[in-house]
């Protein structure tokens, strides 16, 4: 009796060793997609950063030229009240 065990309890130990190799491969692979997934967050949260700042840089070279034309009508009716005042009773 004892012969006839011994072959079935290394059966059952080879198949708990592969279960076990099993997990860990599995466990690995998860930390991988982990990982990934991780880094992938990191590069569309600097993507979403860049669109941000590409929509800020667009924005500004549309008003820019509006900002310079207000700022030169301003200077040029200040300069027109300060020519005036004088004149003025």
């Amino acid at each position: 009796m004892p012969d006839t065990m011994a072959p079935a309890t290394l059966g059952y130990g080879e198949q708990v060793a592969r279960v076990l190799r099993s997990n860990a491969e599995t466990e690995t692979f998860v930390a991988e997609q982990r990982k990934l997934i991780d880094e992938q967050t990191k590069l569309q949260a600097v993507a979403a950063k860049l669109r941000a700042e590409t929509l800020k840089l667009g924005r500004n070279r549309v008003l820019a030229p509006l900002s310079t034309a207000f700022a030169g009508i301003a200077a040029f009716f200040g300069a027109g009240a300060a020519f005036v005042k004088p004149l003025s009773p």
